[in-house]
């Protein structure tokens, strides 16, 4: 497969669960097994290199004939653990939800409108035979849903500058056990829910929270900027502690602070207004 280098990068953040072997049944378990050890494995670049490649076809390939076999790997306290791509699937949901994101037309000039049927048929009949299937992987395009930050703490929060060269760019990523994600998410949810009336954040903390109980509890949670690394400028990137705004907000919440809440909902809206002006210059 050729390499997509020249392409630019997606602003996507994501949200990952990496499960240990044990969790999964044992003909997966097993594949997984030999996988880890391999030394070759790809890296979250390949994973974007080959979507952006089955984009390039006409018509292009909007979901992967194939479920893919490849996953991320990571050790927690000496147990492996692994974040399958699972991109057929991620795709097929993808494309369901960018009727949200653009007008019909655009989206006609996107995808046609055959792929489009196509793949939502595809789609349901898949979901027939496997109606209990969930993604270990989400993704968010031009923002990092202030939901997903309840989930971590800023002491969690691992930044690398990288060295300003074609292959290293910077990283931002929090990683959490999943039992204190859960914990945090159960926290959240009752501040808000004394503080304000229902709407997206609640909703969208309560979606987010049925999905990580579909997971073992042994497991990893990460929040990785992803892509948006090249959205905000390196400065602005490196004094981002969204997460430490959104537990302040919470907190102030908690102890019926409305100012306090109010400052550091304000503080995030400032640092992401240039990512939303970038979008809409898009």
């Amino acid at each position: 497969m050729p390499k997509v280098s020249s392409v630019i990068v997606p602003y996507a953040a994501y949200l990952r669960v990496y499960e240990p072997l044990a969790a999964f049944p044992d003909e997966e378990r097993a594949h997984w097994t030999r996988y880890a050890r391999r030394p070759d494995r790809p890296s979250c670049q390949d994973e974007l290199r080959r979507s952006l490649a089955d984009l390039l076809p006409t018509p292009p390939v909007a979901v992967p004939v194939h479920e893919s076999a490849d996953a991320f790997v990571t050790e927690v306290d000496g147990v492996v653990c692994v974040c399958p791509w699972r991109t057929r699937l991620r795709g097929w949901q993808a494309l369901g939800d960018l009727a949200e994101d653009f007008p019909e037309p655009v989206l006609d000039a996107l995808i046609p409108p055959v792929v489009r049927r196509q793949s939502a048929q595809d789609y349901a009949r898949w979901l027939e035979r496997n109606p209990d299937a969930r993604p270990w992987i989400r993704t968010a395009t031009w923002q990092v849903p202030i939901n997903w930050f309840v989930l971590v703490s800023d002491a969690e929060r691992e930044y690398d500058r990288g060295d300003g060269g074609r292959e290293a760019a910077p990283v931002l990523r929090y990683r959490t056990p999943m039992v204190q994600a859960r914990r945090r998410v159960a926290r959240g949810l009752r501040a808000l829910r004394e503080a304000v009336d229902e709407g997206p954040l609640i909703n969208g903390l309560v979606d987010v929270g049925r999905w990580l109980e579909e997971f073992h509890p042994r497991s990893l949670v990460e929040l990785d900027y992803g892509g948006l690394v090249h959205a905000l400028p390196a400065g602005e990137l490196e004094a981002d502690h969204s997460a430490a705004d959104v537990a302040e907000g919470i907190e102030a919440l908690r102890h019926c602070d409305g100012a306090a809440a109010g400052a550091a909902y304000g503080r995030l809206v400032e640092r992401w207004r240039a990512v939303r002006d970038r979008r809409s210059a898009n």
